[in-house]
Parts: C-alpha cells; sequence; structure tokens
C-alpha cells in the first residue's frame, strides 16, 4: 500500500514539474502584454499630458500622392475593385500620406466614358470611407453602390480611429442635431460615452476635429479645430483627405496649399535612378504615379498641357525600382515600393525645411 502511494505521490510530482513550466510561459506571455498595453497607455497619456502644457512635437511638412482611379478597371470582379481601393487606402496611411488625389488619365476603356467617371467616384469614395473613423460611418455613410463591399476592407487603424476609452487630445466627431441653448454652442457625437460641447454652432450633420479641454458632470467640453492641428502640434497623423482631378494638370495646378506644392516628383521606369536621387528642402511635396499605361498617357490625354515631355512637368522624374525583375509593376505595388525608397529622403528634407524657417 505505502509502495503505491509512494508511486502516486511520485507521478503526481512528475505531472507538476512538466506542467510548472507551461504554467510559467503563459504567466511571463501575460505579463509581457500587460506590459505592452501599459507602454501603449502611457505613450498615449504623454501626449495628451504634452498637448495640455503646450509642448509641441508636430510634423510642419505635408506629403500628397496622386494615382489614377482607371487602375480600378483592371480588376476582374466588383469585390476586387474594392479590395483594390483598400490597399491604396492601406499604403498611404502606413507612409502618413495627408492627402491623396485621384485623377482622370484618360486610359479607360472606349467602351464607357462613364465607367471611367465611376472608377475616379468610388475609388474616391472608398478612400473617404476607410478614412472615417468606425463610429462616426453609419452617420456619416448611407448605402451606396460603391460601398456595397466594404466589409472586404482592411482597416486603417490609424491615431484617429479611437476606441471608446482610449484618452487622446484631439478627437473626429459629428454633430448632432439636439437642442441646445442659445450661445451654448453644439453638442458632439465623439465615440465617447459622453457627447462633446463646443464652443460654436454649427449644422448637424458636420463632421468636425475636437480639441478636448475639460469635462463636467454630463458632458466633455472642446473646440473645434482644423484637421491639420494634431499633426502640427503633436505630430500625430489624422489621416488623409481625398481630392479629385479631372486631369493631370489639375493635380499639379489644384493644390489646396497657398503657394502650391514646392516639390514635385514624377515616378516611371524610363525615370532617374533613385539610388542617385537627391532631394532639397520642401514644405509640400507631391509624388505622382501613373496607370498601366504610364504617366506619358497621362500627359497625351490632357489636352491643356502644352509640354511634350512628361519629364519637364515635375522637379524629379525618378525610377523607383531600377532592374526590375517584372516587365510591369502594378500602380499598388509601386506606391509602396516607392513610398519605401522615398521615406529617408521625405523625413530628412522635410523636417530640415522645418528648421530652415
Amino acid at each position: 500500500m505505502q509502495k503505491k502511494k509512494r508511486k502516486l505521490s511520485e507521478a503526481q510530482e512528475d505531472n507538476a514539474c512538466r506542467e510548472t513550466p507551461v504554467f510559467g510561459k503563459r504567466r511571463q506571455k501575460h505579463e509581457g502584454r500587460e506590459k505592452l498595453f501599459k507602454n501603449v497607455q502611457e505613450e498615449q497619456d504623454t501626449l495628451a499630458d504634452g498637448a495640455a502644457t503646450g509642448g509641441s512635437t508636430g510634423r510642419q511638412f505635408t506629403v500628397s500622392v496622386a494615382v489614377p482611379g482607371s487602375i480600378l478597371d483592371n480588376a476582374q470582379s466588383d469585390q476586387l475593385r474594392t479590395y483594390l481601393a483598400g490597399q491604396i487606402a492601406r499604403s498611404i496611411a502606413i507612409f502618413k500620406v495627408d492627402e491623396i488625389i485621384i485623377f482622370d488619365d484618360g486610359t479607360a476603356p472606349d467602351s464607357g466614358v462613364k465607367k471611367k467617371r465611376d472608377s475616379t467616384a468610388q475609388m474616391a469614395k472608398i478612400l473617404q470611407y476607410l478614412d472615417t473613423p468606425q463610429y462616426l460611418r453609419k452617420l456619416l455613410y448611407p448605402m451606396h453602390p460603391d460601398l456595397q463591399f466594404a466589409g472586404l476592407l482592411n482597416p486603417l487603424d490609424t491615431p484617429h480611429h479611437m476606441r471608446t476609452d482610449e484618452r487622446s487630445p484631439f478627437r473626429e466627431g459629428i454633430v448632432l442635431d439636439r437642442p441646445v441653448r442659445q450661445g451654448k454652442g453644439s453638442l458632439v457625437y465623439c465615440g465617447t460615452r459622453k457627447d462633446v460641447r463646443i464652443d460654436r454652432h454649427l449644422l448637424p450633420g458636420t463632421r468636425v476635429t475636437v480639441k478636448l479641454t475639460g469635462e463636467s458632470k454630463k458632458t466633455m467640453k472642446g473646440h473645434v479645430v482644423s484637421p491639420s492641428i494634431p499633426r502640427t502640434e503633436l505630430g500625430l497623423y489624422w489621416g488623409y483627405t481625398v481630392r479629385i482631378a479631372n486631369d493631370l494638370g489639375e493635380v499639379l495646378a489644384g493644390a489646396p496649399f497657398k503657394n502650391g506644392y514646392d516639390l514635385t516628383i514624377g515616378t516611371s521606369e524610363r525615370g532617374l535612378n533613385i539610388d542617385n536621387l537627391q532631394l532639397c528642402s520642401f514644405k509640400h511635396l507631391l509624388i505622382v504615379f501613373g496607370g498601366v499605361k504610364g504617366l506619358e498617357a497621362a500627359l497625351e490625354a490632357d489636352e491643356r498641357l502644352q509640354v511634350s515631355d512628361v519629364n519637364l512637368l515635375f522637379d524629379y522624374y525618378v525610377n523607383s525600382c531600377p532592374g526590375q525583375g517584372s516587365r510591369t509593376i502594378r500602380t499598388e505595388e509601386a506606391l509602396l515600393i516607392s513610398m519605401s525608397a522615398f521615406r529617408p529622403h521625405i523625413d530628412q528634407w522635410g523636417s530640415s525645411s522645418v528648421i530652415s524657417e
């Protein structure tokens, strides 16, 4: 009997020895996860405290990207058209692009001028939808054919797409249609448990960027700011704006900035090897990508541009993937390749332009 008990106790000890390392791994993983969440929260608190104390780590320069809407015409189905537009959105969000221009390069099939326009409009609609925080989408976007397959889209998960209890000095919101005393501003839904009372009266349904300034028993307090303020004050990437251009010339001439783009780059396999690229400082950078037939076809289709060589339209005409193994590089691929190659140049010369000012 004693031998059996001894064997049983030895077996229990063996099992305990086997289970202990497993428990230790789980505990270590759990502690690591808690530490990660704690670091993320501390980082958010630091940003919030910096805004409250007036600390500035902002980014003053902007990056704009232009792509032709005709690239959607290469997709074999409506689902793939939607997913392709989502790939473009993910790419520009990853590289902190501030403005995306969708232009008509005049290369759509002859079978449908309407389809050509729809491609540009559909891409713009999907990009705007993805840039909108999830808690605002049902309020801002009714059912629409261009968004029929929006469920296939991967989220951007950018800093302005916040969870309910996330702490941040800024939030995106929509003005509510609720009665407020005269002179008491408006109420804004910002995805928080309490609505935000802002300092001015605005039309219901207007999307706004709100800087939070305090909290009362029933509401939070804040005031409306420009969507660029989170970037210029704290360096937060606050999504992108979407602009539609009718042709290549409008891409270059329709800049939303007072003095336009001070540095423009065109991309092509016939351009300068990016390894030899030396940029100059800039405040507003524009990078233009061509479609299936390249920027040369877009220039040929633009009757207003009196230029024979597309190279003359840009400050730099660059080949971002010299020695490519495939005969063609798709626009969504070129976007990722080029932005990866441009990133160190952008960080260096964009920052230096701010210092020089």
